[in-house]
């Protein structure tokens, strides 16, 4: 009998300025079967020079380059005539963000807060032709079930936690913002308070169901 041929891995292009999370998810993903880590970059701009000359099966973008939406990419990509998927990565957007993002051409969205074992399985349908949209609805009235009610968020607060979406620790949120690191600490003990969270990664879970629409 004749053995079925190997099935070729996945080449993957990931394109993220926050070091440690690029250097980290591309160490899992070339370790894992059926996945080859072709090219990471840390911005769209090195990430097209590869789209030139390299092939991509699919790229792993995140949302918010420097600070930038990465919305721009996706038209640079087909002018080098990239024919592959591109799988948003996010901490959160809001619907009409991702309603873009998909008319632009993007294949899919993808929480990082979700884990790693869904992405793998998420790269895997999105490398076949299917779309994934993983975008919680925001909740706009109070949510029930014991779920945290909607609290209203200071202008501050609201800044602190959407910086806390794209990642940022309290160094670099208060450098953003031009404030103490103390500030950021207390504004995000506010967050905690108001959403019930007791990590960083509830209050994203959290702020995802309850004030996305705020940010």
């Amino acid at each position: 009998m004749t053995p079925a041929p190997a099935m070729e891995s996945i080449r993957l292009l990931l394109i993220d300025d926050h070091t440690l999370f690029r250097e980290g998810l591309a160490r899992l993903l070339d370790g894992e079967p059926g996945f080859q880590m072709t090219a990471n970059c840390s911005s769209a701009e090195e990430g097209l020079a590869v789209l030139a000359n390299t092939p991509i099966d699919v790229v792993l973008l995140d949302f918010d380059l420097d600070g930038s939406p990465c919305s721009g990419f996706l038209p640079a990509a087909r002018t080098k005539g990239f024919l592959g998927h591109t799988l948003i990565l996010t901490a959160g957007v809001t619907q009409k963000q991702a309603a873009q993002l998909l008319a632009e051409g993007a294949s899919g969205i993808f929480p990082k807060h979700r884990s790693p074992e869904l992405l793998l399985e998420c790269i895997r349908r999105v490398a076949q032709g299917e779309n994934w949209i993983d975008q919680p609805r925001p909740t706009t009235h109070p949510p029930t079930n014991g779920k945290p009610a909607m609290k209203k968020l200071s202008a501050r607060e609201r800044e602190v936690l959407k910086l806390v979406f794209e990642g940022l620790a309290n160094k670099e949120i208060a450098g953003r913002l031009d404030i103490s690191e103390a500030a950021v600490k207390w504004t995000l003990q506010r967050l905690f308070g108001k959403t019930g969270a007791r990590s960083r990664s509830q209050l994203i879970r959290v702020a995802m169901r309850l004030y996305l629409e705020e940010l």
